[in-house]
């Protein structure tokens, strides 16, 4: 027989596995396909941050219809979007940040830093795209380490958040760090 001290510790228990295993479901939401996104339902930011690679003007549409307040673009000026973005995102009454990462130099722990001051300037949902999604991971995962998460953490984080290629640079980054 169970007593209610032994019932109150379970419970305690099942609250923090049932909080881990959502905490693990939104991480790994924070990475969307955007030719996926059929309606803005689909969009469901980590704390108020989705990635995505390059958005198209009617993906934009449904960014603006979910409510979300910004767009930070990681993409050099020389990187085909195929659209005029900043126009796009004007007419949709969104703000359009270009923070530009170019090359394996530019994921370091300044522009993480930068990205995270971006990041605390907005009351709402943002998007941060690159070409693939990559650029943001590392630099998400760079982020979380700042904010404290230990190397594994921000791992995790960055490849939840589109982290595949510059894996190895983020490992470097976070180890130097």
């Amino acid at each position: 027989m169970m007593t209610r001290s032994s019932k109150f510790f379970l419970a305690v228990i099942a609250a923090v596995f049932v909080g881990l295993a959502t905490q693990a479901e939104d991480v790994a939401r924070i990475h969307v396909d955007i030719s996926k996104v059929k309606v803005s339902a689909d969009l469901q930011p980590v704390d108020g941050i989705t990635s995505s690679g390059q958005p198209n003007a009617d993906q934009f549409a449904l960014v603006a219809a979910a409510g979300y307040v910004a767009i930070i673009d990681l993409r050099g000026a020389e990187e085909g979007r195929g659209m005029d973005e900043a126009a796009v995102l004007g007419e949709l009454n969104i703000e359009y940040v270009t923070m530009p990462l170019i090359g394996a130099e530019a994921i370091n722990m300044e522009n993480a830093a930068k990205l995270d001051r971006i990041l605390a300037g907005y009351d709402g949902p943002v998007l941060v795209h690159c070409g693939s999604g990559n650029r943001v991971g590392a630099v998400l995962a760079l982020r979380e380490s700042l904010r404290g998460a230990n190397d594994a953490e921000a791992l995790v984080f960055g490849k939840a958040a589109g982290l595949t290629g510059l894996e190895s640079v983020v490992k470097e980054r976070l180890a130097a760090n």
